[in-house]
């Protein structure tokens, strides 16, 4: 008797509350480096040179780069983190 009202409860919370995604909005310039990355990993290469791969290979770590670094946030190492709390519990 327990079990079977603990399930219709729980399927009923889930009812109540049902749960919206929105969709994350990306920027035009980022949309068109992914896909500029996408369609280099779609590429065949087996027919490219060997100065064509690596010219490849710069194009996707240069806009691997710009990605990373249109990043909004900051990103602090656990180095820096261990120092500042130590220089917060001694100062």
């Amino acid at each position: 008797m327990m079990l079977s009202l603990c399930a219709f409860t729980t399927i009923s919370a889930s009812e109540i509350n049902p749960k919206t995604t929105t969709p994350i909005e990306i920027p035009a310039e980022v949309q068109v480096m992914l896909n500029r990355i996408e369609e280099i990993k779609g590429m065949d290469k087996s027919e490219l040179k060997r100065t064509e791969k690596k010219e490849l290979r710069k194009e996707v770590r240069a806009i691997k780069s710009k990605l990373r670094a249109s990043g909004n946030g900051i990103y602090i190492s656990s180095g820096a983190i261990i120092i500042i709390l130590l220089l917060i519990i001694i100062l």
